[in-house]
Parts: structure tokens; sequence; C-alpha cells
């Protein structure tokens, strides 16, 4: 999706952003030579980036990548706006009504009325054939 006559791209990003260049596969190559950090347009390159942590609000982080004609003349910029979204499968593994993110009853399941451990139903049936 790069503009014509595009020969590299850089790539700025939020602190929140880890992002990866890879080429074919590999581990990016050393950065050209000028003002920032640029690479190389080829064809099978995988700009890869993800977050670490949920965000504190929706988009608050960023991606830019821009393209760069010989000579390093800048032609244009793309950019994303991330949201981290933060996923937890805590329960409630001491059986007591609370949902606790440290409970030292989630690594083992005891049977019975003062047992331990998460209990889960699952509904296999076909609610809509």
């Amino acid at each position: 999706a790069a503009p014509a006559g595009a020969v590299a791209f850089g790539v700025k990003h939020t602190e929140g952003v880890s992002v990866d260049v890879l080429f074919r596969g590999r581990a990016e190559p050393e950065a050209m030579s000028g003002a920032g950090t640029r690479w190389p347009l080829d064809e099978g390159t995988v700009l890869r980036f993800s977050m670490s942590r949920a965000s504190s609000e929706v988009n608050d982080n960023k991606v830019t990548v821009s393209f760069y004609a010989e000579g390093g003349k800048p032609i244009n910029q793309a950019g994303v706006f991330l949201t981290g979204v933060g996923i937890s499968l805590d329960v409630d593994a001491d059986r007591d009504g609370v949902v606790e993110k440290n409970s030292s009853n989630k690594a083992s399941w005891a049977w019975g009325p003062e047992g331990h451990g998460a209990i889960l139903l699952v509904s296999c049936d076909k609610e809509f054939p």
C-alpha cells in the first residue's frame, strides 16, 4: 500500500506500542543512512506491532509510517490509532462470591463443600439449528 515512487519507510510509535520490522521472516536489517531510522521498501516486508498493556482511553496509542523517495525526500504518511483492551479470566477460585486476581486456589481444584478451584459450565446445545 506504499505510494508510487517510495523506496524506503520509517516508523514512529507511541510508548505503549512495540514495533518489529521483518523482511521475508528475517529480523530487521541495519537502518539506512540518513535522518531517523529507515528501512528499504521490499516485497515481503512485514510491519508487526503490538501493545503490552491495556489503554487508559480509546485511541491513546498510534503508529505512523512515513514513506520516502530516492534521496530521502518524504512522500506521504499513513497512521493507525490503537486501543489496547485488557482481558481478564479471573474466577471465584475460593467459591466465596468474590473474584480475586491473586487467589492461591487458582492453581488447583478440590471437590466438595469446602473445595476450591473454578467451576466452568459450558452450554454446548444448539440455540439456533
